[in-house]
């Protein structure tokens, strides 16, 4: 039995017949072909599928499309301008090496945006606090911390 969704993505209608079971991040990868959110651990423990539903962050591999219905859904692919200049974001993570393998990338921004605009002048502590359900087997943090409040600023227009 398949159900029909429908949502906003990056701006775009999308709408598909899809099995009822169909997890969000399923949606965005195999119905849109939106592979920039990524499955790391399927438990949502490691970040790598954070997206940005109406104004917040959520984990897509633990929730289920259907309940997105209607929804304005970011994925990596809608920050950046339509010319392609990257999001403030996007671009610290650039400038800082904040990034190595760049599995984890993805989730780590759209965190890091979903803090920003909730809380512009966020500390270290509260970075490493809300970066906390993104697990980065590479890095070590030092940078991507560097690089969200390099984002922050940049964001703010400072």
């Amino acid at each position: 039995m398949a159900i029909k969704v429908s949502m906003t993505v990056n701006g775009n209608p999308a709408s598909a017949e899809i099995d009822p079971r169909t997890l969000l991040v399923q949606f965005l990868r195999e119905n849109l072909l939106l592979t920039g959110t990524h499955v790391g651990c399927d438990t949502s423990q490691c970040g790598a599928c954070t997206v940005i539903v109406n104004g917040n962050a959520v984990k897509s591999c633990s929730a289920l499309a259907a309940q997105f219905q209607g929804a304005e859904v970011t994925t990596i692919e809608g920050v950046a301008a339509a010319d392609g200049t990257l999001h403030p974001m996007q671009a610290a993570f650039k400038e800082c090496h904040g990034l190595q393998c760049g599995f984890c990338t993805p989730g780590m921004i759209m965190c890091a945006i979903d803090l920003v605009k909730r809380h512009p002048d966020a500390s270290e502590r509260d970075i490493r606090e809300q970066l906390g359900g993104n697990i980065c087997r590479c890095t070590g943090y030092h940078n991507i911390v560097k690089a969200v409040q390099v984002g922050a600023a940049n964001m703010r227009g400072a």
